[in-house]
């Protein structure tokens, strides 16, 4: 039997059919634009029934035994009575706010992310914290205060597409196809990436960037459009505000002054500029490169002002502005006791940019346990996400959750975090469970993650652990559904959709007809209901209303001021399609499909040191060191390694964030430099 669901073994959403024979699955396939025989394969999905029957699932409840030896197997009643427990006794003797919800990515930012909100927040405690500060949810925050939402690019329509920080046959297939679709049939492909990956080998232009400068080079295409008069005045004259506050800030940045800087000639900066402003449709791909970096946000904000400045925003085979379908919030935010402060009350504005989104910045996490500010944390439940592993600065990460009173572990699979928990509670699949996906609410058309076979073992689906969970915190009216589709049409009632309709229209249902140029008829979701190039938000909080309008500030990449000791600049590596950030390395055919833990070095490093293909080499900053193996490569420059990233479960002494800092921290976001940093090699 075929079944229309969605693949969530990553976070693309990726529309399937799964395949199913009884209550087993069988096998999946994406579904595409493109006929069967010429789709991207993704080997995550090739390996779904190995990745969903693996002898490693975690499918009973474990609690830590009393000696602290290891695990011993529960069941669900006394494994969320003992959880239960923990939440009333830390509320009891130190407040609701000593509690802490933290997210991964693996469960999905839709209704996923509404109920562990909704359960914290009827519970008293603000600390439901997510891991945007490091990806998405920090690039939508600049967005958003640009002009009101996140822009998508329609790249499978456009004539210039610039790939900016973003790797999507690594990442997103579907997108990928749309970008070699359009380079087939006559767009110019630009990518900007210090590493030339794959879809850099296929560009027309690549810009070798240096790691971090994205804003710089936003800022001086931005200059360059402006003073050769390229951009769209009609759209700037009356669709948004601050072109002058704009116009002065980006004169700071002249081609000749940062070619060097950017690694790039003033030639290649003044030619990709033309091109991206004159050809028509044009689109942006912004991605993960631009995380982890302290000043994604203006870096972000720039790169969105490139769309408005060239008319290309919301416009078909530019950058459109989304559609959202209506639904209920049912976070209960409103529930907080007045003055309940989160612990990330020092990004008051990222906290709030959206309805839904609430809190992103992870390191306030480690801040509260181990420096108890701004209060301390006792206990925290890790759903979805590896911290130990994913989080900057490894060994303080480490020492912060060994110091807490009670950790909590939902996940699939033992992670290096659960290894520390005192209660892990198995999760199901994304097969073996039904929800309602952020990409299916946030745009037209509609997918519902539609579960294919039972849960596996004695696991459970997300949304079951918190709604019994609320029930045992006493939370029986705020957690009334049963079932999945029973709080499904509760939050779409709103929108007239249920999940039968979902369901019966298995290809994608949409509730409204796709429009473009909406601004016509509709103001911009900001202040001034245009698109914002100077904010009157971040000024009054004391801010540069404008990206980079100060200039740039202290040198992006971590550890810039030790170079003399740490000579080399290493960038984290390329997310492999294989896998999803730490997850599935205990999957054998994905292990054997591809290459290892290795640090790529360029041939004439390598010969400076003598380092030979497949030697091991430490590779040290003043945080920590790792060991990898070497392979020589020239997708990098000389002077720059690139580290494979995620490594961390299957091998501690691979752990890329042993290397990384979390310092310093952008002012707005709360992001710091973890992507780039100084480092030195040596062969071990």
């Amino acid at each position: 039997m075929i079944i229309d669901t969605v693949c969530r073994l990553c976070s693309s959403c990726c529309p399937i059919e799964a395949e199913v024979e009884g209550d087993r699955l069988i096998g999946a396939r994406r579904k595409s634009f493109l006929d069967p025989d010429k789709r991207l394969p993704c080997p995550k999905l090739a390996a779904a029934p190995e990745i969903v029957y693996s002898p490693a699932r975690l499918t009973t409840p474990l609690i830590k035994k009393e000696d602290g030896s290891g695990f011993r197997e529960a069941g669900w009643d006394e494994a969320l009575d003992l959880a239960a427990s923990e939440f009333f006794r830390h509320r009891e003797q130190s407040g609701a706010q000593a509690i802490a919800w933290l997210r991964g990515m693996a469960a999905d930012w839709g209704a996923p992310w509404d109920y562990p909100n909704r359960l914290m927040h009827a519970f008293g405690s603000p600390n439901t914290i997510g891991n945007g500060s490091i990806c998405f949810v920090g690039r939508d925050f600049a967005h958003s205060y640009v002009y009101g939402a996140m822009a998508f690019p329609e790249a499978k329509s456009a004539q210039c597409i610039i790939v900016w920080g973003k790797n999507d046959g690594n990442t997103a297939l579907g997108a990928a196809e749309g970008i070699h679709w359009a380079k087939e049939h006559g767009a110019t492909l630009i990518v900007v990436d210090p590493v030339r990956t794959a879809l850099g080998r296929k560009a027309d232009i690549w810009l070798q960037i240096k790691p971090g400068h994205d804003g710089l080079l936003a800022m001086t295409m931005i200059n360059e459009i402006i003073k050769e008069k390229l951009y769209d005045a009609a759209f700037v004259e009356q669709y948004t505000v601050g072109f002058e506050a704009l116009k002065e800030a980006a004169a700071q940045y002249p081609v000749e002054q940062a070619a060097e800087t950017l690694w790039l000639s003033a030639e290649q900066i003044r030619q990709v500029a033309r091109l991206y402003a004159v050809t028509k449709p044009a689109a942006i791909v912004d991605g993960n490169g631009l995380d982890m970096h302290r000043d994604v946000f203006d870096a972000t904000r720039a790169i969105a002002m490139l769309r408005a400045l060239t008319g290309n925003l919301d416009k078909p085979g530019g950058d459109v502005l989304p559609q959202p379908i209506p639904a209920r919030n049912i976070q209960l935010k409103e529930r907080l006791a007045e003055g309940a402060v989160p612990i990330t009350r020092d990004y008051p504005l990222f906290n709030d940019f959206s309805e839904t989104w609430g809190n992103q910045v992870q390191g306030c996490v480690v801040d509260a346990i181990l420096e108890e500010n701004p209060y301390p944390l006792k206990m925290v439940v890790v759903q979805s996400g590896n911290p130990l592993v994913t989080m900057a600065d490894s060994t303080r990460t480490r020492a912060a959750f060994a110091k807490l009173e009670t950790l909590v572990v939902i996940d699939l699979f033992m992670t290096e975090t659960a290894r520390l928990a005192d209660v892990v509670l198995p999760a199901s699949s994304c097969f073996e469970k039904t929800q309602l996906n952020r990409s299916s609410i946030r745009n037209n058309p509609m997918f519902l993650q539609d579960a294919v076979i039972p849960p596996v073992g004695d696991s459970w689906p997300d949304w079951k652990i918190v709604f019994e969970l609320g029930r045992r915190l006493g939370l029986n009216e705020e957690f009334p559904w049963q079932t999945a589709e029973e709080a499904i049409d509760y939050q779409l009632a709103p929108a007239g959709v249920t999940v039968e309709q979902l369901r019966a229209n298995g290809k994608g249902l949409r509730i409204e007809a796709m429009r473009y140029e909406k601004y016509r008829d509709q103001p911009f979701k900001t202040p001034s209901g245009k698109v914002e190039f100077f904010s009157s938000r971040l000024a009054e909080a004391g801010f540069s209303g404008t990206p980079f309008a100060n200039g740039l500030g202290a040198d992006p990449i971590s550890f810039a001021d030790q170079s003399a000791d740490y000579p080399i600049l290493g960038v984290s590596g390329s997310r492999d399609i294989r896998f999803t950030n730490s997850q599935f390395r205990a999957i054998p055919s994905l292990l054997k499909s591809g290459v290892g833990c290795v640090v790529d070095i360029h041939p004439d490093d390598a010969a400076l040191q003598a380092i030979a293909e497949g030697d091991r080499i430490g590779i040290e900053t003043p945080k920590g060191a790792v060991a990898m193996t070497a392979r020589i490569a020239t997708v990098v420059r000389p002077g720059m390694v690139r580290l494979a990233w995620g490594w961390g479960d299957y091998d501690p002494r691979g752990n890329l964030n042993a290397l990384t800092e979390d310092d310093v921290r952008g002012p707005v976001s709360g992001t710091s430099t973890s992507r780039s940093f100084m480092c030195r090699l040596r062969k071990l």
